[in-house]
């Protein structure tokens, strides 16, 4: 347990969060919407701090982040506990869990690793990972954790990359700082979505993705379509859309979504279905439009923009760069690429 960061003491011992958008307002002996910041007394704790539920070396691209280190390791820590309540969550057995167990957090304390941020960045260092991924579930909510861990990574050489809805406040991006230096976000869909799936709105996550932008950091966005909630044209077409606004070399994932949780009665989503979003986003003006969790689709490989030759190829995880640094070696284009 760790007293929490940027949260401001109100009357009557409440305490206003400020680390996510909800802002919540937490009374004394309550927690916040993410069930793991807990004001007792007047004075706001994280009780996931350095308790790991898991840690473990993944690629890059598993993020998914496709021109950020390619071809590298990350090594990805995360605690229980998520500020939304998406019906679709695949890991709802740890971000749920302090809200799905008995009060007080129930049996989560027993899975979760003490793990100390010299730890992390010491586990890091000798798995040879170029980065410390904050992910599986939402880096926001274990904010504490994730600011001691990189503040100790960069140093050592280490990138430090979000996973993340994108719900984050402009104070808690401003204070990470220059410690982060990538993200994935999900952009789930409508505004409507996500208050009917997700238990959010969608600005949040727009300014979001706006601002890492301005502040310099890579960001990649991950869109699950799922079938009847947001594989419509016109939310697809505005999608693509507001990024190519934002950047038009931001790459944007399109997931295949398969039934969990308690989505279950819509289907996996069709491979047609994610070749033709792959093209709305391409019409919108994006540089760079991938196609996942359907292996072999022609949508895997970095692309040149400008001849269209394949610049990274995957297959899976197997990752061959093909660039002379950020090169095109056909044509000699600059890939908006991290190497």
């Amino acid at each position: 347990m760790r007293e929490a960061m940027l949260y401001e003491r109100l009357e009557g011992e409440a305490v206003r969060c400020g680390l996510c958008a909800f802002r919540c307002r937490i009374a004394a002996g309550q927690r916040g919407v993410c069930g793991v910041r807990e004001n007792r007394g007047g004075t706001l704790y994280s009780l996931v701090y350095g308790r790991s539920i898991s840690a473990a070396v993944d690629p890059i691209e598993k993020k998914p982040l496709y021109h950020f280190l390619p071809g590298s390791r990350a090594f990805s820590i995360a605690t229980v506990g998520c500020n939304f309540t998406c019906t679709f969550c695949q890991n709802a057995d740890i971000s749920q869990a302090p809200r799905s167990l008995s009060k007080g957090g129930g049996d989560w304390e027993d899975w979760a690793r003490p793990l100390s941020p010299e730890q992390v960045v010491a586990l890091a260092r000798r798995e040879r990972c170029a980065a410390i991924a904050y992910t599986y579930t939402e880096p926001t909510i274990f904010f504490e954790y994730a600011y001691d861990c990189s503040r100790r990574a960069t140093p050592e050489g280490l990138k430090n990359v979000f996973v993340s809805n994108g719900y984050m406040t402009g104070e808690a991006l401003a204070t990470i700082g220059d410690d982060l230096h990538a993200a994935n976000i999900d952009l789930k869909g409508s505004d409507a979505f996500y208050r009917r799936l997700c238990g959010a709105r969608q600005a949040p996550v727009l300014e979001t993705i706006r601002r890492m932008r301005e502040r310099g950091v890579w960001v990649e966005v991950t869109t699950l379509v799922i079938p009847g909630h947001n594989d419509d044209e016109e939310t697809l077409r505005e999608l693509a859309e507001f990024l190519v606004g934002v950047d038009p070399d931001m790459p944007w994932h399109l997931s295949r979504f398969g039934p969990r949780y308690k989505l279950l009665d819509a289907p996996p989503t069709p491979v047609a279905t994610l070749m033709r979003a792959a093209e709305i986003g391409y019409n919108a003006g994006l540089n760079y439009v991938y196609v996942g969790n359907a292996p072999g689709n022609t949508y895997e490989h970095t692309r040149c923009p400008e001849c269209g030759a394949i610049c990274v190829h995957r297959q899976g995880y197997q990752v061959r760069n093909l660039m002379d640094g950020r090169t095109c070696r056909t044509c000699g284009y600059e890939l908006a690429v991290i190497v």
